[in-house]
């Protein structure tokens, strides 16, 4: 079977892999020039097994009304004129109700321990290298109130099978020292031992060569406006402009939707609706140049909702959630608090005069439950609305799919979709 597999961002580029190791012909079409362009190029870095809870939970909207005119808000809603803003924001606060968000967050947690295991699978079988880390996240709490009901979220995450830990301000230190310069804010931690950084987009591209050399084609700038349909309402390629302007067509006996935010457009003209609302997010790349005061470890910080991770010689922080439609500017405003919070945790240790600024749009469901399996059109798959865990759950996710491509039933207790 040819599978054609629609964007190259981590989602897009593991479901290739899989694919192709699972048997099926596989080609891969991207609007950019190559892999991880846009929501893949300069995420937080973390591969966070140990945050499966989503934003929608019962705390989110007095958080958001708390937050509500700040500029440096963690989640900031920008109101427009989209009717799909307002009905993904009512639907999103349905699903803080509390029994839906815990339905929500075990699921997510049951993606996450299988993709976490499907990428340590991947990495034995291909020895990529991404500037990776195994050296766990330490969610970090400077507000003793927060830091209080860290037991209570390492039960619950070692009911999912997620090991953790609660630390002292001076375990915290003693798995990664250069925390020092906040020793008298930090009130303590939830240490995650076997979650893992790394570079999301360096990882993104040595998959997409591997998948390459595997058999998989790569067709490049293309801009996708179209599914080709036959008249049972099959599926049976896709169309779009390529850089010079000429009209492409491609045909295939499948097709995978791994286009982020942009996935909702191209399925509207079929009578699709997918619950996906772009979500943007903010990060900074600091050159580090002493480095022994930056951290080694990934860091999450709960009170300002900020994560970094160490990528060689370079600290990646990242942070943020904007509701502002398909806006991908880069706000100063937005930008200057990550950038403080570096200078203060990390004084002397980063070039700050050399920050390289991003901001990427991620494909969010109400709820943040992804969209795995078979859409409501034959020959018509869905592997997309990942949210913040994009590359957390990206290989989980495509191993999962190229089973049920296969007809089979992945070992995950997640709510697949399989269409009567």
């Amino acid at each position: 079977m040819h599978v054609l597999v629609l964007g190259a961002g981590v989602t897009g580029v593991t479901t290739a892999w899989y694919l192709t190791q699972a048997g099926f012909r596989v080609t891969v079409v991207d609007r950019q020039a190559e892999p991880a362009c846009e929501t893949s190029f300069a995420n937080g870095g973390q591969i966070s097994i140990s945050h499966p809870e989503p934003w929608s939970n019962p705390a989110t909207p007095g958080l958001i009304l708390r937050w509500l005119g700040r500029d440096d808000a963690p989640l900031k809603f920008r109101p427009g004129r989209d009717p799909l803003q307002w009905r993904w924001g009512a639907r999103f606060l349905f699903e803080c109700l509390p029994a839906r968000s815990r339905r929500n967050t075990a699921a997510i947690a049951a993606l996450a321990v299988w993709s976490a295991h499907c990428l340590r699978v991947l990495r034995g079988q291909t020895g990529l290298e991404y500037d990776q880390l195994e050296r766990g996240i330490l969610h970090l709490f400077h507000d003793a109130r927060e830091f209080a009901h860290a037991p209570a979220r390492v039960r619950a995450l070692r009911a999912f099978g997620i090991e953790a830990q609660v630390c002292s301000k001076a375990e915290c230190l003693a798995i990664e020292p250069a925390l020092a310069a906040q020793a008298d804010t930090l009130a303590g931690a939830l240490f995650a031992p076997a979650d893992e950084s790394g570079d999301a987009q360096r990882f993104t591209r040595a998959l997409a060569h591997a998948a390459s050399a595997a058999g998989a084609q790569m067709h490049w700038g293309l801009e996708l406006d179209a599914l080709s349909t036959r008249a049972d309402g099959g599926v049976t390629g896709a169309e779009g402009r390529d850089a010079n302007g000429e009209r492409i067509r491609l045909e295939a006996d499948a097709c995978v939707i791994c286009l982020g935010s942009y996935g909702p457009r191209l399925l509207a003209p079929l009578g699709i609706a997918l619950p996906i609302y772009p979500v943007k997010g903010y990060s900074v790349t600091l050159p580090v140049i002493v480095p022994e005061r930056a951290p080694s470890v990934s860091l999450t910080d709960e009170s300002r909702r900020i994560v970094c991770s160490r990528l060689g010689e370079r600290l990646r922080v990242a942070g943020t959630a904007e509701l502002n439609g398909f806006d991908t500017r880069i706000r100063s405003e937005r930008i200057a608090p990550i950038v403080a919070w570096a200078r203060a945790h990390f004084p002397g240790a980063l070039d700050l005069d050399h920050a390289e600024g991003w901001a990427g749009l991620r494909p969010a469901t109400p709820g943040n439950i992804p969209l795995i399996g078979r859409s409501t059109r034959p020959n018509l798959w869905l592997n997309t609305g990942h949210g913040t865990l994009g590359w957390t759950l990206a290989c989980g996710s495509a191993a999962a799919l190229a089973q049920l491509m296969r007809g089979e039933t992945p070992p995950v207790a997640f709510p697949f979709l399989q269409p009567a």
